[in-house]
């Protein structure tokens, strides 16, 4: 069970474990970041299709959901307060600029996709609208919504990007970035709209905290 392990990893100081799933956005994100910082942890996936999220020995450790990092005896849940815990813990390979502006310009751009696109289109809003209005209203919602919060990134990423999110360094906005990209294709959205966020991400498909962490390469993906 969840709980075992937890138990287990806590009680084996030096073990990591990631409670993901393949495809959820969130989850990706902390891969990219143990990617980056070349840190080795245990994969164990949670289907959320299954419900595997709502079951009551993980819903004891996390009750919102994926990804949850165990680390020794530290249980980490919300992606980026992940990931800004493992910037602190493990400096090394820096998923965070040293200077105080571009932290600032990181963070917002990283918020401004976490809060402000994203969870508009999760697995649960969607099974509700299809549950409501069918499968049509449900693509429809994803897309649109994708879209509209597409048009702000764009206009933010022409001020501060150059490879990346925010100057020429792969960051903590890079890793919110790749996800809701894969999902606006999922969906349908005209990329053509959006030329800077088309260029940054097609650099960074090339980084290979990226490549490697793909959904389609993780041991729980589904074959569409």
């Amino acid at each position: 069970s969840f709980c075992t392990l937890l138990v287990m990893a806590k009680r084996e100081r030096e073990n990591r474990v990631l409670l993901n799933y393949w495809r959820s956005s969130c989850s990706w994100r902390v891969r990219m970041v143990l990617a980056h910082k070349d840190l080795s942890y245990e994969y164990k996936a949670v289907n959320l299709l299954k419900g595997e999220d709502c079951a009551p020995d993980y819903w004891k450790i996390n009750p919102a959901g994926v990804p949850t990092l165990i680390d020794g005896e530290h249980t980490i849940t919300q992606s980026l307060a992940i990931i800004e815990y493992l910037e602190e813990r493990y400096p090394e390979n820096p998923i965070l600029p040293r200077a105080f502006e571009e932290r600032a310009s990181v963070r917002a751009v990283a918020h401004l996709i976490a809060s402000g696109i994203q969870p508009l289109q999760n697995l649960g809003v969607q099974q509700k609208i299809g549950a409501q209005y069918g499968a049509d209203a449900k693509a429809k919602w994803a897309k649109d919504v994708i879209e509209e919060g597409m048009e702000g990134l764009e206009e933010v990423l022409k001020r501060v990007a150059g490879k990346c999110c925010v100057g020429d360094a792969f960051t903590m906005a890079d890793t919110c970035l790749v996800p809701q990209v894969f999902a606006a294709r999922r969906f349908g959205a005209d990329m053509t709209k959006f030329p800077t966020i088309s260029r940054v991400v097609a650099h960074l498909e090339t980084l290979p905290q990226v490549a490697n962490t793909h959904p389609d390469k993780m041991p729980d993906a589904v074959k569409q």
